[in-house]
């Protein structure tokens, strides 16, 4: 009978610890279900994935002009005609051999002609390029500099594309494969674009609003 009683009274305590982590387990459980999602909700169809935090004043800049005027008037052969060059300053991972370097300085340079709209025309106007050979010390380690030149800034926007232009109908295929293929290799990038100066400057033509004359920049 004590060894009974014994063994009664071990199998009670053994179901008053498994009761107990029974609970311990139904608790953090329901923690867990309690802790909300950490995952982002998903942004807009078609929305490009850079954070809006990542963005610069510059791109925020080009992109309200984008949604003003639209995709396709922004990304057109037409929009603001005159010569804007394009300069990118390219700084390789050191391990990079000279062969892949100089299959990136290629790939760049074929951009001039494989960079085309869907009707045929060519985007780039011209494409230049030469490795760093300044003694002044000011080239911050960048080794290849690239001059694009375009015919406006039209040609400009839809070569360059994201992050800018985001919807693929309206950026060049070319120039995204470029820079997917060439990522890898990079350290570093610096881009900076300007318009040449026009020899007839821009001039006001007078918009009617109502009974006033507001003036608009042509181009």
């Amino acid at each position: 009978m004590k060894i009974h009683g014994m063994m009664v009274q071990d199998m009670k305590t053994r179901g008053t610890l498994l009761l107990a982590a029974a609970g311990c387990l139904a608790l953090a459980g329901t923690a867990r279900a309690d802790v909300p999602a950490t995952a982002a909700a998903p942004g807009p169809a078609g929305a490009d994935s850079s954070s809006d935090a990542q963005i610069s004043d510059a791109t925020r800049a080009e992109r309200l002009m984008a949604s003003q005027v639209g995709l396709r008037n922004f990304t057109a052969a037409g929009f603001h005609p005159g010569m804007v060059r394009h300069i990118v300053l390219l700084r390789f991972l050191p391990t990079i051999t000279d062969a892949q370097r100089a299959e990136v300085v290629r790939r760049f340079m074929a951009l001039g002609l494989v960079s085309r709209r869907e009707d045929g025309s060519p985007v780039v106007s011209a494409i230049e390029t030469g490795a760093q050979m300044s003694g002044e010390g000011a080239d911050e380690g960048l080794q290849q500099a690239f001059i694009v030149t375009f015919r406006s800034e039209g040609d400009r926007n839809y070569y360059v594309g994201r992050p800018v232009v985001t919807d693929p109908a309206y950026f060049d295929p070319a120039h995204e494969a470029f820079k997917k293929f060439a990522a890898p290799y990079l350290v570093s990038v610096v881009v900076f674009d300007y318009a040449l100066s026009t020899t007839h400057p821009r001039r006001d033509v007078p918009v009617r609003t109502g009974g006033t004359q507001v003036p608009r920049q042509q181009g």
